[in-house]
């Protein structure tokens, strides 16, 4: 008698989604629900300064703070995630940013904001930074790096979209109290599915990475030692190789015309200008959707082409929008800040995947904790920018100066990209999936070589 077949068995069996990409998916919201105060001191400062009469230069001093401990922290954060653990060093970086900006409605000195904006948030944004998304990447996938890389880096700017509007509008019409506490329960939001999704390496799901081959993977020895002695042990190595130092200097100027120029002080400029705060905050939070869309096209782009070419080409935009933007502000939006807008949206974290690709290129086995290095330049630039910015606003009455500073560096940027050296010829995803599996002694070889 002839086998029966029962209709569910003669229905193909769908393919499981590999389980990186729900890895992918919770980074993507904690990235997300931590850029709540990246958005937040633009749109603060202002409702804060007319409620409590404190200057600009002491804000800026306070986000300055946050910025600097916002870098310096992270190649430390990446040493504790291979140590401790991404979900527990990821679920107490969310906490202490929710304890920032919800203890930071009770303060009543200015010194407090240190505390608050400064110390707690900097070092809870300082342990995901994009460390973080450069972990999950090299981590949990082979094929698609650069795309990965591109839209965890574009979380941040999602959260800035998706805060902005209603923190700007909350802190001008009801109070910035308030608005602090939305970014405080925003940051707790994403802790639950971190702690029971997120996991350290692909065979804690018992899977190879995404795009791995099974006959050639090797599993990769797990960290051991101090987190500080990894940290700086990377440090020293990188240290003796001239396009470290070119990545480090380029990406700090990255740092000080985005987080630290416009991130903070577009929308205070904008109000010099005659123009509303919530229209300015919508502007920003428009460089946002940009932004999305550029991250992930880089993202593209550096598994296609020579990274340090994307560069150069990056940091020229931008300096040629930060030249223009003086003449571009007024009490109304006009079709020159509109393109503005969609330029510096495009080219706003572009930069970061050509310049975490070309970490790991360089540097092999050591390059998340390298790009933590190199990412620490970012924010000590975007410190020094946010706070420099606020003494020229106060000495000079007007940011012009500071736009203008921003732009010159640009071309500083452009021409340090050129000097970084490529650890191999591109071609492409498979050069790149190649080089991951020839192992940590091939790796470190080629920096070796390229340096």
């Amino acid at each position: 008698m002839p086998k029966q077949f029962s209709p569910r068995s003669e229905r193909p069996r769908r393919a499981r989604v590999h389980p990186a990409w729900w890895v992918a998916a919770v980074a993507f919201l904690a990235l997300l629900s931590a850029a709540g105060f990246r958005a937040a001191p633009g749109a603060l400062m202002v409702p804060m300064h007319q409620d409590l009469g404190w200057s600009m230069s002491v804000m800026s001093l306070a986000v300055g703070i946050n910025l600097l401990l916002f870098g310096l922290v992270a190649p430390f954060a990446a040493a504790l995630m291979d140590r401790f653990g991404m979900r527990q060093v990821v679920c107490t970086a969310l906490v202490l940013i929710a304890l920032g900006a919800g203890g930071s409605v009770f303060m009543t000195a200015s010194w407090q904001l240190l505390i608050f904006w400064g110390l707690l948030i900097g070092v809870g944004t300082g342990s995901m930074a994009l460390v973080f998304a450069a972990t999950i990447a090299n981590r949990w996938f082979v094929k698609r790096r650069g795309l990965v890389m591109g839209v965890l880096t574009a979380g941040s700017a999602t959260g800035q979209l998706i805060f902005l509007p209603p923190v700007a509008a909350l802190a001008e019409n009801v109070g910035w109290r308030p608005a602090s506490l939305v970014v405080a329960a925003a940051a707790l939001v994403a802790v639950p599915l971190v702690w029971l999704i997120l996991r350290d390496h692909p065979e804690d799901r018992g899977a190879l990475p995404y795009g791995a081959d099974p006959s050639a993977h090797v599993a990769p020895t797990r960290a051991a030692g101090g987190a500080m002695r990894r940290a700086l042990e990377g440090l020293r190595y990188a240290a003796r190789h001239r396009s470290f130092w070119a990545l480090a200097l380029a990406f700090g100027i990255c740092g000080a015309t985005t987080n630290g120029l416009v991130g903070i002080h577009f929308i205070p400029s904008a109000h010099d200008h005659g123009m509303a705060a919530t229209t300015a905050a919508g502007l920003l939070a428009a460089v946002g959707i940009f932004d999305i869309a550029g991250t992930i096209a880089s993202g593209w782009l550096t598994d296609k082409f020579d990274p340090r070419m994307l560069l150069v080409a990056y940091y020229a935009f931008r300096g040629v929008g930060l030249l223009m933007l003086p003449w571009m502000l007024s009490d109304q939006v006009h079709p020159s800040m509109v393109l503005f807008i969609v330029v510096y949206g495009l080219d706003w974290v572009a930069t970061v995947p050509p310049t975490a690709a070309l970490c790991r290129e360089i540097f092999g086995d050591r390059g998340t904790i390298v790009f933590g290095w190199v990412f620490a330049a970012h924010q000590i630039g975007a410190a020094t920018a946010a706070f420099g910015a606020g003494v020229i606003r106060d000495a000079f009455g007007t940011y012009s100066y500071a736009w203008w500073s921003g732009a010159a560096l640009c071309g500083i940027a452009a021409a340090l990209s050129i000097v970084v050296k490529n650890a191999r010829p591109r071609t492409g995803t498979a050069a790149v999936s190649a080089d991951v599996q020839s192992g940590p002694m091939d790796s470190t070889s080629r920096a070796d070589q390229s340096a």
